[in-house]
Parts: structure tokens; C-alpha cells; sequence
């Protein structure tokens, strides 16, 4: 099951598929505040989360303004913060996050950029 989950993330994340503002509502929106708590507590830059269900994927990025970006809009918005890392963290990222939802549980990844974790030292 995560290797289908996997391709269809795959197809979202790297390959610009469409993603479902219904399946966000459904699985994700909810959690929202739960998240930006989470990323206060752990000093994160970003948290992002994606699901996936009978083929359909949606993600939502939260920053530390809490300013919510979802689906395509997440996607454009990490990819612009990551630049040309983009790709390969998501290569490396994709597989662990399909085998979270083959188990149903939602892959959420806080992220604290390197830049910001030294200037904070």
C-alpha cells in the first residue's frame, strides 16, 4: 500500500499533480492550531503536513507567523523556501511520509533552516 501512497505523492509533490481542497478539509484543517503550537514548542521555521486518500493528496504549510498556505499554494510556497533542495528533500522525504500514511497517520515534518538555527546561536 505505501508504494501506491508513495506514487501518488510522487505525482503532487514532484510532478505538480493537483491536490484536493475537500481531502485538506477533511483530514487536515482541523489540526492547524495543533501544528503551529507544535512548531512554537520545537522553535520551527515551517511545519508541513500531507495526506493522502483513494488517490488524492493535500498539504498545508504553516509558518512561524502563522501565516497557512494549502495544496498547491503550500507546495509553491516550500518550494520557493527550500529553492533548489526542493527536489532531493523531497525524493529523500516522500517514501518515510507514504509509510506514515500506509499506517494511518498524517506525515507532518517541522523544519528549521540552517541559516536560522545558526543565527539564533
Amino acid at each position: 500500500m505505501s508504494k501506491r501512497i508513495e506514487e501518488e505523492l510522487r505525482k503532487a509533490l514532484i510532478q505538480n499533480g493537483a491536490m484536493t481542497k475537500a481531502l485538506f478539509e477533511y483530514e487536515l484543517a482541523e489540526y492547524v492550531d495543533y501544528w503551529y503550537e507544535g512548531l512554537k514548542a520545537d522553535r520551527n521555521e515551517f511545519v508541513f503536513a500531507v495526506t493522502e486518500n483513494s488517490g488524492q493528496t493535500a498539504m498545508v504549510l504553516i509558518t512561524k507567523e502563522k501565516i497557512i498556505y494549502v495544496n498547491e499554494m503550500a507546495r509553491r510556497k516550500l518550494s520557493k523556501i527550500w529553492g533548489e533542495s526542493y527536489l532531493s528533500n523531497m525524493k529523500m522525504l516522500i517514501p518515510g511520509m507514504a509509510e506514515q500514511l500506509a499506517h494511518n497517520i498524517i506525515a507532518v515534518n517541522g523544519v528549521t533552516l540552517a541559516t536560522s538555527w545558526q543565527s539564533s546561536q
